[in-house]
């Protein structure tokens, strides 16, 4: 028999107590690793990319790395002093919020701040990222990388894929089998907002405008139960 089609009810009580038991069990692994390691970390992400962050994972799989609800996170860790699940970690708390995470770790605090300065990883923009250059799409033939690398080195775009172009904005036409712009287009301008359609052409395109970064803001040391910030590379002590 074929399976209905009907909408299966989900009971909200059902949805609440397992958001319940998320936050509880984000709530103690933050705590248990707090009691395990040596280092905790907070740290922003710049163009948050879930297959870049689990790269950092893997390569700190010594350590542990929580990207989840801040509120739950800095309760873990203790917004006062009367709450702090160890000395010092108030102070640590007050800087998870927007999007930040946390990572857990015995390695050198110096060792961490130059492995995330030198970690970017370069992706497609989405809609509502500014364009960081100007994009112009010469006359002609449509190439695969539209001039980004010599024409000896490209493949013109597919026939195929000339509908879908042309429904994303580009003014193209199809000519004995051939992609074609009567004149040069311009894909986007340095500094504008892109849309969903341009950045569909610039990822079709091969060009990347975004880069996956992640910063330390501030850790504390257990053995000195203090935090220090990070600010511009430069390292202060948090009085």
């Amino acid at each position: 028999m074929p399976k209905s089609k009907r909408q299966k009810v989900v009971h909200l009580t059902a949805v609440k107590k397992k958001d319940k038991e998320a936050k509880e069990q984000l709530f103690s692994s933050v705590q248990d690793a707090a009691d395990n390691f040596s280092r905790v970390f907070v740290f922003s992400v710049a163009h948050m990319r879930n297959t870049f962050l689990k790269d950092v994972r893997t390569q700190l799989s010594d350590s542990r790395i929580f990207f989840g609800k801040t509120k739950v996170m800095a309760k873990a860790l203790g917004l006062t002093v009367e709450q702090e699940h160890a000395p010092g970690l108030a102070k640590l708390a007050k800087h998870i919020d927007g999007s930040v995470g946390l990572l857990f770790t015995d390695r050198e605090a110096q060792d961490v701040i130059r492995f995330f300065e030198d970690y970017t990883e370069l992706d497609f923009a989405r809609a509502g990222v500014q364009a960081t250059r100007d994009v112009i799409v010469p006359a002609g033939v449509v190439y695969s990388r539209v001039g980004e690398v010599p024409a000896e080195e490209d493949t013109p775009v597919p026939h195929s894929l000339e509908v879908t172009i042309r429904k994303w904005g580009m003014p193209t036409k199809l000519e004995k089998g051939r992609v074609l712009l009567d004149q040069e287009w311009q894909l986007c301008k340095e500094g504008e907002t892109l849309n969903s359609h341009q950045t569909a052409l610039l990822k079709l395109f091969g060009i990347a405008m975004v880069e996956f970064q992640i910063k330390i803001r501030a850790y504390w040391d257990k053995k000195d139960e203090d935090v220090t910030v990070v600010e511009d590379d430069e390292v202060m002590e948090e009085g």
